[in-house]
């Protein structure tokens, strides 16, 4: 008797769903195989630590000393990359073009969200980028050139009331901190100047010094050296207390203007990086940071040494998103 193997569009349907459920388990037990070996043979090669500043700036000294730890726990080479333009845009974009297996990483800061807000071409998402761990935060100070006529914060906004043509301040890009601060400042003081960019906070800082600008909203590392030496003045800082490098110097809190702004530095991987990966540069970068050497250095610096889960630094992200976008909005800061 012949048997009839034929079988109707019912059970051939749940035919194939059986075979696609079988190898969809089967590429998860792959993947998941995979993954687990990734991370314990990680990493296979030298690893690129983009920068998206030039040299010797807030990112670059503290990324460069985490490249050094990581070389020594990893057993493998850490090279930092400067990647300068476009606000750290061309750094991140380099980060997401790779492929997201831990060997190219990123010395993330503010910019990176911030850039999303405010340009309608940055070609990445916020959710482009995997968090690993903060290395860092630092608050902002408000330095004049030595041949601006002020001593006081109070001065200089009476001058630049009654001459507003006359005066400039430096920034390293629309929706920088230091363009958003002054935008806030601007708007609770009634201050006003004519923008002026710059690639970086190193020659901003010799523009000021040259007094060929005026005011530059800095991070404490371009700005305690020359203070001590006299070549500047510095009449306010953004933080919530005062810099333990410039005690002297007041917040702008403690001058009446209701306005806090801080930065942070962090370690962060492309999308899709598996998560034992990150987990295990995440132990790393913070046995990193809590290495008195390091702790050591961003006292120099003016900064705070700080760690994080990936998480943490994921809120912090997300609180830079919410905090900033009014403000890009506000002042439509939109670039194409």
């Amino acid at each position: 008797m012949a048997v009839d193997v034929r079988v109707g569009p019912l059970a051939a349907s749940l035919s194939l769903r059986r075979m696609t459920a079988g190898l969809c388990a089967a590429f998860l037990i792959f993947t998941s195989g995979a993954a687990g070996i990734a991370a314990e043979t990680y990493p296979l090669r030298p690893i690129r630590l983009l920068i998206g500043f030039p040299a010797g700036g807030p990112a670059d000294i503290p990324g460069r000393a985490i490249a050094e730890r990581l070389s020594q726990s990893l057993g493998v080479p850490v090279v930092t990359e400067n990647k300068p333009g476009a606000g750290g845009m061309l750094a991140t974009q380099e980060l997401i073009s790779q492929p997201a297996d831990g060997h190219t990483l990123l010395i993330c800061t503010y910019f990176d969200p911030v850039n999303t807000l405010v340009y309608h071409n940055a070609r990445y998402r916020v959710s482009d980028i995997a968090p690993v761990s903060l290395i860092g935060t630092y608050d902002y100070v408000l330095a004049v050139a030595n041949s601006v006529p002020v001593e006081k914060l109070s001065e200089l906004i009476n001058i630049t009331k009654a001459s507003p043509d006359k005066f400039n301040y430096g920034h390293i890009g629309v929706g920088s901190p230091a363009n958003l601060i002054f935008k806030q400042l601007e708007k609770r003081t009634g201050i006003k100047m004519t923008a002026v960019p710059f690639k970086g906070s190193a020659p901003a800082m010799q523009e000021l010094i040259a007094g060929r600008i005026d005011l530059y909203i800095v991070p404490p590392i371009s700005a305690v050296q020359p203070f001590d030496a006299k070549q500047i003045k510095v009449l306010a800082t953004t933080g919530k207390s005062r810099l333990a490098a410039m005690p002297q110097v007041a917040t702008l809190q403690e001058l009446g203007v209701n306005l806090i702004s801080f930065a942070f530095v962090g370690v962060c991987a492309a999308k899709g990086t598996p998560a034992q990966i990150i987990e295990k540069l995440n132990g790393l970068v913070r046995e990193a940071v809590a290495a008195p050497k390091y702790e050591r250095l961003m006292d120099t610096l003016g900064s705070v040494p700080i760690s994080s889960s990936p998480q943490e630094l994921q809120a912090v992200i997300d609180n830079a998103v919410r905090d900033t976008a009014p403000i890009v909005e506000e002042f439509n800061l939109h670039m194409d």
